[in-house]
């Protein structure tokens, strides 16, 4: 074997070793002529950069991640000012691919990949007119606040109570109809951790084996095992 065909099989061995990236996010941001846009995720409470890629002039680029099991990304957008966007997606192994623009960057977002965001989006729709409603009590209290109106005050706050009860019922509802997915452990870590340990221990303990085996689902058991170590403790 000549000294060519050495190197090109060496070439080809390489190539073929080379791992591919469990995750591929493809991403147009129409508009975006200029600015570093990140990939990162959260460990241990802070977020971690796992990728990124300076922009310049091509508004369609690929961000990539090892990732074991399905979990929250956010792709960051610096656009050379002091305001940094974000959208969060909920991601699994294989192409995510997500369609926005310059100007509307965290809200136009178009997102189509895994099954978890699916789900994930069905809560967030939901949960978004929970929310929109209460940025219209904060506005009324205002109002009666400076109109002196305890009456509309009373009701306000009493709809406010109600809002708040409606929105954590529906977060434990929904961990307990998706047992299936990832995304019931990641919302009972982030939506009502502070809920009764029973509560959090009947989320748990509907879970697939599957979902208690993904990176959430461990999470979670650890998070509940924490707890009953501190009620035993005091």
């Amino acid at each position: 074997m000549n000294r060519l065909s050495v190197i090109a099989l060496l070439f080809l061995i390489v190539s073929c070793a080379k791992k591919e990236p469990d995750l591929i996010v493809k991403t147009h941001i129409k508009g975006l002529k200029k600015g570093t846009v990140y990939l990162k995720k959260v460990k241990d409470t802070t977020f971690i950069t796992v990728d990124s890629i300076l922009i310049s002039g091509n508004p369609e680029f690929e961000l990539h991640s090892d990732i074991e099991s399905p979990e929250v990304f956010y792709l960051f957008l610096n656009k050379n000012t002091n305001e940094d966007d974000a959208i969060a997606f909920f991601a699994d192994k294989g192409i995510t691919e997500i369609n926005t623009t310059l100007k509307g960057f965290p809200f136009n977002a178009e997102i189509k990949g895994s099954k978890q965001q699916k789900v994930w989006e069905e809560y967030q729709n939901i949960i978004s007119k929970l929310n929109n409603r209460n940025l219209e009590l904060i506005k009324e209290e205002f109002e009666a606040k400076k109109a002196a109106d305890s009456l509309g005050l009373n009701a306000i706050n009493k709809e406010y109570n109600g809002l708040l009860k409606r929105k954590y019922l529906f977060a434990v509802n929904f961990a307990l109809n998706n047992k299936d997915s990832e995304v019931a452990p990641y919302l009972a870590l982030t939506e009502i951790y502070n809920a009764n340990i029973n509560l959090l221990d009947t989320i748990n303990n509907t879970l697939t084996s599957k979902v208690k085996a993904s990176k959430y689902g461990k999470r979670l058991q650890v998070f509940i095992d924490e707890i009953k170590d501190t009620e035993k403790s005091n």
